[in-house]
């Protein structure tokens, strides 16, 4: 059972190892702004804003409470 394991190990292994890095050509795809956590900074502030400004709370996304005061 344990060499089964050890083998199951070195072959997970071997094949991560086995990953090449983005080629030169391949880079310019992972470069576009579409591919970007965020694409446009601006418009996500002022979404943002606009949000913490209806919820009349605090931090906009992921902060407790309701806007009434009571966290």
């Amino acid at each position: 059972m344990k060499t089964l394991f050890a083998l199951l190990i070195a072959v997970a292994l071997g094949g991560c190892a086995a990953l090449q890095p983005p080629q030169p050509w391949e880079k310019g795809d992972l470069a576009r702004p579409s591919m970007q956590i965020d694409p446009d900074p601006l418009q996500t502030t002022l979404e943002q804003h606009i949000y913490t400004s209806k919820e009349a709370a605090t931090g906009g996304y992921g902060v407790g409470g309701g806007g009434c005061g009571c966290n």
